[in-house]
């Protein structure tokens, strides 16, 4: 667990590094488009520096706000509470992580946040209707896990920088058509064709980088997120009853989008998600899963 921890965090910091790059060369090329002159370099990096730090700092509360999620209050969430302040113990972590709560029917649930003393776990108002305690303990317990071994960074960092540089390269993209439209100057026209390419490279490959990154770190850490819950609940019928619930369930969330799928303990898209496990799924199969769980018997 100690050596997946450190690698996490090595990961971290790469993908940071990788952001903050591509973040510089796209900020350049859109600056250079408008003809900003000798200082484009310089505002490029300086840009992309404070991005990074932003979304590193920020992550969880763009995530947050990303699926409207409200705090969960002891009146209305007192269940949820409860097993959270049992869970505390067995796992070790001195900081409690912040409840949160979506209102949707899908049961699922995510944990996110920069390191365990900035750390929340997010779950639909679906789970707590649908799961009975044991489940419940089992789902948020799986959620610490991922806290525990510092998951949430990277998945967090992840989600938030996947997002940007996408909105990034669709507005270096449009931005080449807009330009086109008011500017009747050939002369720059050889630039103007590149960077076109760059914005059209960019916003077809982003979106795959960032699903190639995502499955890199999401299979492996979900069946140790699942191992870790056990040793914290010592029931692995509680999860293993609870993913099954999850996965039968029909229901839609309509908040998860495509760069914060991964981070869910089962992916919310129903209607995308194949029993069989697949090369492109972030997520193993709930059978293997089981299948795994069993044998922690």
């Amino acid at each position: 667990m100690y050596e997946d921890i450190k690698k996490n965090k090595i990961k971290t910091g790469v993908i940071v590094f990788l952001f903050t790059l591509m973040i510089a060369v796209i900020i350049y090329a859109v600056c250079e488009f408008l003809g900003l002159g000798e200082y484009t370099i310089v505002f490029a990096a300086i840009f992309s520096i404070i991005s990074a730090i932003a979304t590193y700092y920020n992550c969880d509360k763009i995530v947050l706000a990303s699926v409207k999620a409200r705090p969960a209050t002891r009146e209305e969430d007192l269940q949820l509470t409860n097993i959270l302040d049992g869970l505390m113990v067995a796992s070790g972590l001195e900081a409690k992580p912040r409840l949160y709560v979506v209102d949707s029917n899908q049961p699922n649930a995510f944990a996110t946040g920069r390191n365990p003393q900035n750390a929340v776990i997010c779950v639909t108002t679906g789970l707590i209707e649908k799961l009975n305690y044991r489940e419940l303990e089992a789902v948020v317990a799986h959620e610490l896990s991922h806290i525990k071994n510092y998951d949430i960074r990277l998945s967090a960092v992840i989600s938030v920088m996947a997002g940007f540089v996408v909105m990034l390269s669709d507005i270096l993209f449009r931005s080449r058509f807009r330009g086109r439209r008011n500017d009747d100057n050939d002369s720059h026209n050889s630039l103007e064709i590149i960077l076109m390419l760059v914005g059209l490279i960019l916003l077809i490959l982003s979106p795959i980088i960032s699903n190639l990154i995502q499955l890199a770190v999401s299979r492996r850490r979900e069946y140790l997120a699942d191992a870790t819950a056990v040793s914290f609940t010592r029931n692995p019928d509680g999860l293993i009853s609870a993913l099954k619930k999850i996965s039968e369930d029909d229901s839609e969330l309509d908040v998860a989008s495509q760069s914060n799928a991964f981070m869910y303990i089962e992916n919310p898209f129903k209607k995308k998600r194949k029993e069989v496990s697949s090369l492109f799924s972030t997520h193993p199969s709930v059978a293997e899963r089981v299948t795994a769980l069993e044998n922690l018997r």
